[in-house]
């Protein structure tokens, strides 16, 4: 196995578990492999590939990025072919023969081609060794990714019945895990479980607020090194990649309403840095082999924790220090909400719900963010910080980013009398008018507009964080009220003022 992975992949060394899984797939077992991105899962299959008498089939839903895959194995002295929908009559036919005349050890193929009987009839001719799932959180519903087409995949082992499966994602929770085994029923599986702890990343959640400004204040001290930069949608990326490069960052967007070409163009010019930073949809990134990445930024909420995990770990796969930044405003929610709301599956729109959920709680998380994320994907954190995340490091009343706003809002409390809810306050810090604040005077307040161009969602939540860290205090009754507490008082370093002045 040394040999192999010396002379064809140029490593001397295995990396965590790769040889665990390799030796008990070579063994002919059943193999389940959760392994985070970059940490190698490829070769968990490809190293047997060259191992085995026949021919590997490899499943994968990216077939955009078949070719790149195919073109690094025939690099490395590798026979490998990929059969897709993007070629024609004759490229396939090349393929055919090339596969039949045993000229090839690695065959890459997308999942709906497997519901074609003509290729099941092709795939009976051959002699396949072993039969790898990529991404194979796609065949659970419960996957952060769930693909119909991955159904197909659930007869794989009444086509083989005698071959090793062995199935690769780098994001599942336990349930999905449990899903992926039933699906492709696996016979007694191996289960390798990586930990999905990647130290050298580090978390922070930014309000959404100025928020062009304080990315141009972030991208400063990542002047020359790579950025990735996720926005919600199409038009955003454009729009985004416009503003940066008026403002002096170099940027191109990346979508998949781009023509192929075009995206692989700007691919290239990242790869190659001739092009430091990328503003994408989600549609970047699936197979990325850039290992210096320095900054994940997400402009927009994710609409999984697992998307999530997937995107920032594109951020410093050589293993040096990288960073994570998402700007969130719980007003982000609604587009999220429109096109849950879309899905016409009751079950899968309340899976989705659920989803977008978690993803709410790890923005407003004060804890640990490390924790939250290995804890849902099952994995228990038992360090008491991990000094990496802006929790850990600053403690979330503290944060630079946050205290300006919080310190406005314990102003506008305290100088209202503490006698008014949230809605209230709300309306006085973004500069309302209505009878209400008009009746007690409080637009004469010099706080009344502080907060005008800030989302009432945002404001809210930023007094709900108040609320769990001690500094505001809701004062029960018929209509709740807030009240500031001595820790909150403290908190604005002698900014305390007078009521009502």
């Amino acid at each position: 196995m040394l040999d192999h992975l010396k002379t064809h992949f140029g490593f001397d060394a295995f990396r965590p578990l790769q040889e665990e899984i390799i030796t008990a797939v070579l063994a002919l077992q059943d193999t389940l492999v959760l392994m985070p991105t970059g940490g190698g899962k490829s070769l968990c299959y490809q190293l047997p590939a060259l191992v085995f008498e026949g021919i590997t089939l490899v499943v994968s839903p990216l077939i955009a990025l078949m070719k790149d895959q195919v073109d690094a194995l025939n690099g490395n002295g590798i026979a490998a072919e990929f059969f897709n929908s993007s070629q024609n009559t004759k490229d396939q036919q090349s393929v055919e023969e090339a596969v039949l005349a045993g000229k090839v050890k690695i065959l890459y193929v997308a999942p709906e081609r497997l519901a074609l009987p003509g290729f099941r009839q092709f795939l009976s001719r051959l002699n396949v060794s072993l039969v790898a799932i990529d991404e194979a959180h796609c065949i659970s519903e419960w996957g952060h990714d769930f693909r119909p087409e991955y159904r197909n995949l659930r007869d794989v082992r009444a086509l083989f019945p005698q071959v090793p499966i062995i199935a690769l994602t780098a994001t599942a929770t336990p349930q999905v895990r449990e899903d992926i085994v039933t699906a492709l029923a696996l016979r007694h599986p191996r289960v390798f479980v990586s930990s999905f702890n990647r130290p050298n990343l580090h978390y922070r959640v930014r309000p959404k607020y100025n928020t062009f400004v304080s990315l141009l204040k972030l991208l400063e001290g990542y002047k020359d090194q790579s950025v990735i930069i996720y926005c919600f949608s199409r038009k955003d990326t454009e729009a985004l990649a416009d503003d940066l490069s008026h403002a002096g960052f170099g940027a191109l967007p990346y979508h998949a309403g781009l023509a192929r070409e075009k995206r692989t163009r700007v691919q290239e010019k990242f790869i190659r840095n001739e092009v430091k930073i990328i503003v994408a949809t989600i549609a970047f990134g699936m197979g990325i082999d850039k290992s210096d990445v320095r900054l994940v930024v997400h402009m927009d909420l994710p609409k999984t924790m697992e998307a999530y995990y997937q995107e920032t770990g594109r951020a410093g796969r050589d293993g040096l220090k990288s960073d994570c930044v998402l700007f969130y405003s719980i007003a982000d929610r609604r587009k999220q909400d429109y096109f849950i709301d879309q899905i016409e599956d009751e079950d899968e729109r309340d899976r989705a719900r659920k989803k977008l959920r978690r993803v709410l709680e790890y923005c407003q998380h004060t804890g640990c963010r490390r924790r939250f994320l290995l804890e849902y994907f099952g994995e228990i954190y038992t360090t008491a910080s991990c000094d990496a995340c802006d929790n850990c490091v600053v403690p979330t009343a503290d944060k630079p980013e946050s205290v300006t706003m919080m310190q406005k809002i314990l102003s506008a409390v305290l100088r209202t009398g503490e006698r008014f809810g949230v809605g209230y306050i709300c309306d006085v810090l973004r500069g309302s008018r209505n009878k209400r604040v008009l009746a007690n005077k409080h637009d004469k307040l010099s706080v009344h507009g502080l907060l005008r161009d800030v989302p009432q969602e945002d404001i809210r939540g930023c007094i709900s964080t108040l609320v769990r860290v001690g500094q505001l205090e809701k004062i029960d009754g018929d209509y709740p009220t807030l009240r500031v507490s001595k820790a909150g008082r403290q908190a604005l370093k002698g900014e305390v003022v007078e009521r009502g002045r």
